[in-house]
């Protein structure tokens, strides 16, 4: 890399391991812990991208960003934060930052970002979107996994088009939640957010009311395959007839739509329509990190509306990370909302979210057995108790490959422990090709020991 990084952290920490890989790879680099001292450094036109932390001692680093772009249009600016809420990702698209990256963030993928920031020749931004009304400081949507903030970034980048969208996810993992922030917090926040569900489109007359009350907002039709095939058609027609004050289209699922299409449950025509950008939400199983960050989120909201102050032990967060959360966020919520209320303690310590979860959990972990259990026995009795869970109701479609991928990532993560992080032993061990090991890591996400995390 070639060229001049400004960095602006309060944390001496951040400053300092910036500093050094910046400077291995060949940058030059002024940090500093004062936004004062970053915004004077700009003026005098120092630097060729900059690197700023949100929350600093003298002020908000994404509050800057107009003034930065205003000085110096074109200088690129990647945002770091441990604010990770979709507030922080929507307000760094609106700014015109030029990344956003959570804390802790991955310190080669910064470095990456950094390289792409500096070579590539910015041309000067729009000017940021004047706000036509106060917004709220924050959403419900919490997260610091990766997946949810790769979501928060696309629903940045695709909040105010005009594209159609698909929210795809499990039940209770928050996407009419995503539907209804992605329109107050776009153009059309102004205009009427309407939902619409198989009841108000069986009737003929169904969409023209429709229309009739959205004028021109949002309109969101619920879980799109519990449309019969007539109700589908007359949403096909209202798409194609709205004329110059057509609604943005969104739609909810909690199935995947293309198997759907394929077996005749949803016609081609409204699929295609509709499809302009999908967003899938992950259930808590695919974002264990986040559940002790979102209990304590619920907690702290419970607090607010009168409940007493609760905080959770680590034996606490441990059976709550163990939990195979069947309803997702919203079950999460019922269970700590109860939590707020029913604990015999300030710290809510096991019993109580044993007690709280029922008797399906008891204090049972999720690895557990008897030693001289085989392990296709130990398999089978996780995978029948995974069923158990969902009580009447059958598990999420795609069962197969979300069980093998479950299955498949802690097998490679505890070969790779087991091997020192040796990737030449590690797929001798397993029994494949190092280049298949290497493409499995890739795509399963899986951290090797060399990769370092920042807080």
């Amino acid at each position: 890399m070639d060229g001049t990084v400004l960095v602006a952290d309060d944390d001496r920490t951040i400053r300092t391991v910036l500093t050094q890989a910046l400077t291995r790879a060949g940058c030059k680099v002024h940090a500093t812990s004062s936004l004062t001292t970053l915004m004077r450094w700009v003026a005098e036109g120092k630097g060729d991208v900059v690197i700023s932390d949100v929350m600093m001692p003298d002020g908000n680093g994404l509050e800057m960003l107009p003034k930065i772009a205003e000085d110096r249009p074109g200088l690129p600016v990647i945002v770091i934060s441990a604010q990770n809420t979709i507030m922080t990702a929507i307000k760094a698209a609106e700014a015109d930052a030029y990344d956003y990256l959570p804390k802790p963030f991955d310190l080669p993928e910064l470095m990456k970002r950094t390289a792409k920031a500096l070579s590539e020749k910015r041309t000067a931004p729009a000017s940021p979107r004047a706000e036509a009304e106060e917004r709220p400081e924050e959403l419900p949507l919490v997260g610091r996994t990766e997946v949810m903030q790769a979501l928060y970034r696309l629903i940045a980048r695709v909040m105010n088009t005009d594209m159609p969208l698909l929210v795809t996810g499990e039940s209770g993992t928050g996407k009419s939640l995503i539907a209804r922030a992605i329109h107050d917090f776009s153009d059309r926040r102004t205009l009427p957010f309407v939902t619409a569900t198989a009841a108000d489109l069986i009737e003929l007359e169904g969409p023209s009311k429709l229309l009739s009350q959205v004028k021109g907002g949002t309109l969101l039709i619920d879980e799109l395959l519990d449309l019969p095939d007539e109700a589908q058609a007359r949403v096909v027609r209202m798409m194609d007839a709205t004329g110059d004050h057509s609604p943005r289209f969104m739609a909810t699922s909690q199935r995947d739509l293309s198997p759907a299409m394929e077996a005749g449950e949803l016609r081609a025509d409204l699929y295609y329509r509709l499809c302009g950008t999908e967003l899938h939400v992950p259930s808590l199983r695919e974002r264990v990190e986040d559940i002790a960050l979102l209990a304590e989120h619920f907690l702290i909201r419970a607090e607010n509306e009168g409940a007493p102050h609760r905080t959770l032990s680590e034996e606490a967060r441990e059976l709550l990370r163990h939990f195979a959360w069947p309803g997702n966020v919203r079950q999460l919520e019922n269970v700590v909302r109860r939590l707020a209320l029913t604990a015999r303690s300030e710290a809510i310590g096991k019993s109580d979210v044993a007690a709280a979860l029922g008797p399906q959990t008891g204090a049972e972990p999720m690895v557990s057995g008897a030693v001289n259990e085989k392990l296709t026995e130990s398999v089978a009795r996780h995978l029948q108790r995974y069923f158990d869970l969902h009580g009447d109701m059958l598990p999420p479609p795609g069962l197969y490959s979300r069980i093998l991928r479950e299955v498949e990532t802690p097998l490679i993560e505890i070969s790779l422990a087991a091997t020192g992080g040796n990737q030449a032993k590690c797929a001798e061990l397993l029994g494949i090709n190092r280049n298949t090991l290497r493409k499995k890591i890739t795509d399963l996400d899986i951290e090797v020991t060399r990769r370092r995390k920042l807080m």
